[in-house]
Order: structure tokens, then sequence, then C-alpha cells
């Protein structure tokens, strides 16, 4: 059958890229069934509402301020080892309109654990709703996409590989979900650490949780122990926050999604 050929965009050599990258990790998925009933309780009593991405986001971040094992990284330069990192810089998966094509775009927010919900739904808004070459992890991307591969290929293999460099382009976890589209992902792929993901949140607060991880850096028991204190941490002290800034005003003001 006679077709005709495609040529790659920057957006899809840029997920080509990162997935050539990605396939090289022993990844390994650990999942928990969570009741965050008392989470999603404060959460339908606060007006407006933060959304669940800031609400996972900032709870996996907190996770990893008091989890070692969630900061630190494989690299291969000077030799392989562990790096570990004083705090975490998350990696958000969007999916934008760009040139007329739909393609994901990672933004990065740096230190969301000492950010506030509020803060959190900005940020991620003006990722989602900003013109694409408006935001600098985007622009950048999409500029190293348009690179010959010869080229752009080792840049992306020193980002991961130089210890300090590596969270400034690429994070210390990446959260990506599909569930605000009734559907979940059970085997994406990232070049980090860790990925977090989770399913549709039922109405009772019962919800899969599942983390991606690199088995070079961590065992699946941490990983399901760590599990264990997520959604303690989803129920406790983000709860608490979300029924703190139930009735702030417009400097407290949260932006609602799915």
């Amino acid at each position: 059958m006679k077709g005709h050929a495609l040529k790659l965009s920057a957006p899809r050599r840029l997920v080509g890229d990162l997935m050539r990258f990605s396939i090289s990790v022993p990844r390994v998925t650990v999942q928990r069934r969570m009741n965050i009933g008392v989470l999603l309780h404060a959460r339908s009593a606060s007006s407006p509402r933060p959304s669940w991405t800031a609400i996972f986001l900032k709870g996996y971040a907190l996770l990893a301020a008091e989890t070692p094992e969630l900061r630190r990284a494989y690299v291969k330069l000077p030799w392989p080892q562990l790096y570990e990192y004083p705090s975490s810089v998350a990696s958000i998966a969007h999916e934008r309109d760009h040139e007329g094509e739909r393609a994901v775009l990672l933004s990065r927010i740096k230190e969301p654990e000492r950010r506030s919900l509020a803060e959190l739904d900005t940020l991620i808004e003006a990722a989602r709703s900003r013109p694409v070459m408006e935001i600098k992890e985007f622009r950048h991307a999409l500029r190293i996409a348009g690179m010959p591969a010869l080229l752009r290929r080792p840049l992306m293999w020193l980002g991961l590989n130089i210890g300090r460099q590596r969270p400034n382009y690429f994070g210390t976890f990446q959260l990506s979900v599909y569930s605000g589209l009734g559907a979940e992902s059970l085997n994406p792929l990232t070049p980090l650490t860790t990925l977090l993901n989770y399913g549709t949140i039922d109405k009772d607060g019962s919800v899969d949780v599942r983390i991606h991880y690199d088995h070079r850096v961590m065992d699946g028991a941490s990983v399901a122990r760590a599990l264990a204190r997520f959604e303690a941490i989803l129920n406790g002290s983000v709860a608490d926050e979300v029924t703190r800034a139930e009735g702030a005003g417009p400097a407290g003001r949260r932006i609602s999604s799915s």
C-alpha cells in the first residue's frame, strides 16, 4: 500500500531522544492501592479547589525531602556512581499545541516541597496556558530538538550524566498523568530515577498510585515503604494545607483543574 513519508517534527525528535535514553534504564514499578478519603474530603470543602496535579506534586516532594533515595540519580561521570541532591526538581509532562501538532513538553519546578499549593497551581497553569515559546524549558528543548542527532544526543547524554547539572536540564523526578482523561499509563518511560503517576480517584478516595523507579538506585521494598508513607503525607500534612487554605483571599487564590 502506497502512502507518504512524514518528516519528524521537533517534538517527535524530542520524544524519540528521551525514549532512546529511557529504554536503557532498568525500570521497575511498584503500585499501592491508596485511600485518600481524608484529603478528598478536605479538597471537596475547599473553594477554589487545588488541582490534583499540584496536590500529588507537593505530597511527593515532601516524601522525597525525607527519603534520600528519591533524590538520588545514577550517573556515569566521572565514573558510575550515585549522586544525591539536597532538594527536588519536579519535571511535569504537558500536552501543548505547537505549530499545529500536539506536543508533549516538560516544565520544571525547583523545590516544590517549599512551595504552597497555590503557587504550584500557578506555575502548572502557566506551563499549560502561556505561549509555548514563552516557557523557557519548552523553548530550550525545542531548540535542542532542532539540532542534528550527532550533536543533540551527546548533549543530552552529558546533561543526564553530569551529576551537578542533571536537575537543571531534566529534574530529579517526573510526574505524568492521564487520569483527567479517564485513563492511566501502566508503563511510562523516563530517564529520571522515578516517575510518579496515578489513576482515576473513586468517590470514596480509592486510587492506584505508582512509582516507576530505577533499580540501580533503590530496591522495591524501599519504594513500597515510601508509597505507604506517601499515603500518610497526602492524608496528613497535604490535607491540612488544603484545609488551612480554605477561604483564602486573592493572595491565596488557586486554579482548579482535574
